[in-house]
């Protein structure tokens, strides 16, 4: 029995940072569109199409929305290099259809893992397990082997962004249609490479705090020994 209690903490570890990590991509994504504006400005975005903020600001609101699940097609009408026409070809359409099959998997995920944290912390009162030292000493292993992880990426990241970044579309991606040619396409000029590094970095940042968190808070129950016995 005391396996399985084992088992049931680890999967709730793990559960939990995978519920943050897609978490931080929400929040990183859609808790302040400012952001993008931002970065619109840092690599000169306007110049390259020829457009307004406004109207840039209008096609990543509307594409935002539709990587939610909001629209049944990918199609924007707006005022690109002095014509009004859709910022978005064909293209651009099948690659963010599979982006927003991905961001709605990734959804769904959390909400699985959501559920297996529910399932674990009920079978873990159920069987009468040592709840204050399983589950923080659960998540610490889970932390360990998932820092292992992040540190690597993020290093390999740092040192060289593109190479991960093509390696991230390798996998999960079995086509080469979201390879795009900045001459003939609007979307991979307003999305530049340095913005998906800022992004991957943001998101980065966010996760990390959201693990320090939960690691402050599973000391809790040592803390509050700690004090029974001192009191």
């Amino acid at each position: 029995m005391k396996k399985l209690q084992w088992c049931a903490g680890i999967i709730l570890g793990f559960s939990i940072i995978a519920a943050l990590l897609i978490t931080s991509f929400e929040i990183a994504m859609y808790s302040d569109f400012s952001v993008y504006q931002e970065e619109y400005e840092k690599y000169d975005v306007l110049s390259d199409l020829d457009m307004t903020m406004d109207d840039v600001m209008y096609v990543t609101h509307e594409m935002m929305d539709y990587l939610r699940g909001n629209g049944d097609t990918l199609s924007v009408i707006t005022t690109v290099e002095g014509r009004e026409q859709d910022f978005f070809n064909e293209q651009d359409r099948f690659h963010m259809a599979e982006v927003r099959d991905l961001f709605i998997g990734g959804l769904n995920i959390r909400l699985g893992a959501c559920a297996a944290v529910v399932l674990c912390i009920v079978f873990l009162l159920i069987s009468r397990a040592d709840i204050k030292k399983i589950i923080p000493r659960s998540y610490w292993i889970a932390l360990g082997i998932t820092g292992i992880a992040v540190a690597l990426i993020g290093i390999a990241a740092v040192v060289d962004f593109n190479a991960v970044f093509v390696q991230f579309h390798h996998i999960f991606f079995d086509n080469d249609l979201w390879i795009f040619d900045p001459a003939e396409d609007y979307m991979i000029r307003m999305l530049t490479e340095g913005l998906f590094y800022d992004m991957v970095m943001r998101i980065g940042a966010i996760f990390v705090g959201g693990l320090a968190v939960v690691l402050v808070l599973s000391f809790i129950p040592q803390i509050m020994k700690q004090r029974k016995k001192l009191a």
